[in-house]
């Protein structure tokens, strides 16, 4: 809860005395520092600053009580004040037509935050190619884009279950599986592309890019494999005679003409 609310704007030591707070009518400033087990100058200083920030209250007399602002009103406030701020910014800020450009990412933490910033900012589509165990962790950030316009696609490597309005669902072919690493893509409005794999040997990295060859690549990529689900769907006993479970008799070949591993 702490951390909660030192992203939302507060020190430490204030959001421990707002969640103290929170937790009783009214509180003198006395009564805080010995809840916080801080002492009183530094206490004082942060209840003024919570009543300064609009997130306590303060009632005059000797001693001086203090209240916490519901957290509900609290967030309607900071959602109010974001928003004004953002308005600002945005029409202050025209960014230039930005050049082709490769962004290199490593670590998780990194990469997993990169890729939510990227599927918050889509407009109108995003395709993500990802792992089962990886899906669920992004499936809130993707409804909550198809929930204000934007066209999700999931092709998931294995089983999920989703709201999602659009959920594609490989087989997996163990044959051709990675073995130290789940590789994943995500293409945003056509024209933004992230590649990268999860669970890596080593630190993780991961490529942003908005290119257009490589958004064309990715964008193909979808679409044979949308294509290739549709036509096993339809035709799976037929290609199993013609080309083996998990196209063995295909593969057998390509390794012969062409030396595919």
């Amino acid at each position: 809860m702490i951390e909660k609310l030192k992203r939302l704007g507060l020190s430490e030591l204030e959001a421990r005395c707002y969640v103290t707070l929170h937790e009783e009518a009214a509180l003198s400033g006395y009564e805080v520092a010995k809840r916080v087990s801080v002492s009183r100058t530094n206490v004082y200083a942060a209840l003024r600053s919570l009543v300064d920030k609009g997130v306590c209250r303060a009632a005059d007399g000797d001693p001086v009580m203090y209240a916490a602002v519901p957290v509900g009103q609290v967030i309607r406030m900071l959602r109010s004040e974001f928003d004004e701020i953002a308005d600002v910014l945005v029409k202050a800020l025209k960014p230039k037509p930005a050049a082709a450009s490769f962004y290199n990412w490593s670590g998780e933490a990194g990469i997993r935050l990169s890729l939510r910033r990227m599927i918050a900012s889509a407009e109108r589509s995003i395709v993500v190619d990802i792992w089962s165990e990886d899906f669920a962790e992004f499936e809130p950030l993707l409804l909550e884009a198809e929930a204000r316009g934007v066209v999700v696609v999931a092709i998931t490597l294995g089983q999920v279950r989703s709201k999602l309005k659009r959920v594609r669902t490989h087989k997996r072919m163990e044959m051709w599986l990675p073995r130290d690493a789940r590789d994943y893509y995500v293409l945003c409005d056509w024209k933004e592309g992230f590649i990268g794999s999860f669970g890596a040997a080593g630190k993780s990295t991961a490529l942003e890019t908005n290119h257009p060859a490589v958004a064309h690549v990715l964008k193909q990529a979808f679409q044979h494999d949308v294509m290739m689900m549709d036509i096993e769907r339809d035709f799976g006993p037929e290609l199993e005679r013609a080309y083996g479970g998990d196209y063995e008799k295909l593969l057998e070949r390509y390794r012969e003409q062409y030396g595919l591993d």
